[in-house]
Parts: structure tokens; sequence; C-alpha cells
């Protein structure tokens, strides 16, 4: 849970930017006009299912999942951003949440974007 918490901080240093930023997303990136950093913050109901393969997923986390998962190229770039590695999001054990919240148009297995 510390390190739920450490993510929700992290991620708190960037809220007033990427408020704006997420607002408006059109074809730029992976996500748009928003940064995968930038997007990785609505991914904090997923700090510790991202950590922990065992962990429960939460609802909240999955409806996240979700809506990202519109776009299986930003959800990858999500997990693997830079936010989400200096929270200590696990990138192997974060790709696995699409499946564990039974999304059907998820990166397959342990493969996204080839980084994996």
């Amino acid at each position: 849970m510390a390190s739920a918490m450490k993510f929700m901080c992290l991620v708190g240093l960037v809220v007033l930017v990427s408020i704006l930023g997420l607002q408006n997303v059109d074809a730029a990136g992976e996500c748009g006009k928003s940064s995968p950093d930038n997007v990785a913050m609505k991914m904090i109901p997923c700090a510790e299912a991202a950590q922990d393969e065992n962990a429960p997923v939460s609802a909240a986390c999955c409806t996240q999942v979700r809506q990202i998962g519109h776009n299986p190229s930003c959800l990858c770039a999500v997990m693997l951003s830079n936010t989400a590695k200096s929270s200590g999001i696990k990138p192997e054990i974060a790709i696995t949440i699409p499946k564990r919240c039974n999304i059907a148009n998820r990166p397959i297995g342990y493969k996204c974007g080839g980084q994996l």
C-alpha cells in the first residue's frame, strides 16, 4: 500500500498540467495530444495490481484500463512510461491487468509494443 501512496504523490505533482492535456486527445502520439506519462495518472487505481500479479484488480482500475485500452498502443505506452516505472510499477505485471479485467481487445501475453 505504501507503493500506491508513493505513486499517488508522484502523480499528484503533474496533475495540473495533465488535466489540461487530457481534455483534447487528437492524433499526435500513442495517446493523442497527451503524453503517456500524463495519461498514467489515470491509472492510480491500478497501482497495487501493477506491482503484484496476485493482488485483486479493482473495478476502478478496470474502468480506466478499458477507457485507455480503446487504443492498445496508448495503453502499452502508459504501462511503459517513466511515470509508471518511477512509481514502482512492474511492466511485466502491469501488462497482465487487461487480461485480469477480462478485456477482449488487449495486448496479448507479455508483448506490448515489442518492448516486453
